[in-house]
């Protein structure tokens, strides 16, 4: 894999695990609606697709090291990416009743992770295994936040 997709690739996969995870579960839990949830998904999955792309994109440039095809390539794979990974989440909330999706949701995240977590260590000189408890651990820190602050929105506000 060249400079250009691991970057995108793993930086929007990343980032799509991570933030639709706690998107969704911090939104489950505020609100317990199925509507909202899938509307967070997708809202996320577009804007913050582009967000990241340009993120991207400016900081390839900002480095200097690469040429102008390799960062447009980067972009273009972490839009992709990120756009396609998150809208996967959609997917278990159609076809299963909210609580049993968002458990599944998680599986399929970390699933997705852990993986490519997988394959990145391979690469480094410690144990890929280390480095996919890393991640996970990450994210689970994310989803069990997410999920609290939801909670603490609906007492609060709802």
């Amino acid at each position: 894999m060249d400079h250009s997709a691991k970057t995108g690739i793993g930086f929007g996969l990343t980032s799509a695990v991570i933030t639709t995870l706690g998107l969704m579960v911090g939104v489950n839990a505020g609100t317990h609606s199925r509507v909202a949830v899938i509307g967070s998904i997708l809202t996320v999955a577009v804007a913050d697709s582009f967000s990241d792309a340009l993120g991207i994109h400016i900081m390839e440039e900002t480095q200097g090291e690469y040429s102008h095809g390799t960062v447009w390539k980067s972009s273009l794979y972490a839009f992709l990416s990120k756009m396609l990974i998150g809208g996967s989440f959609v997917a278990p909330l159609i076809l299963f009743p909210l609580s049993t999706a968002i458990n599944i949701a998680m599986l399929w995240g970390l699933l997705i992770l852990g993986a490519f977590s997988y394959y990145i260590g391979s690469f480094e000189e410690k144990s890929p295994w280390k480095v996919v408890l890393e991640h996970e651990v990450i994210a689970v820190i994310v989803i069990f936040v997410s999920h609290y602050i939801g909670v603490l929105i609906s007492i609060y506000l709802g």
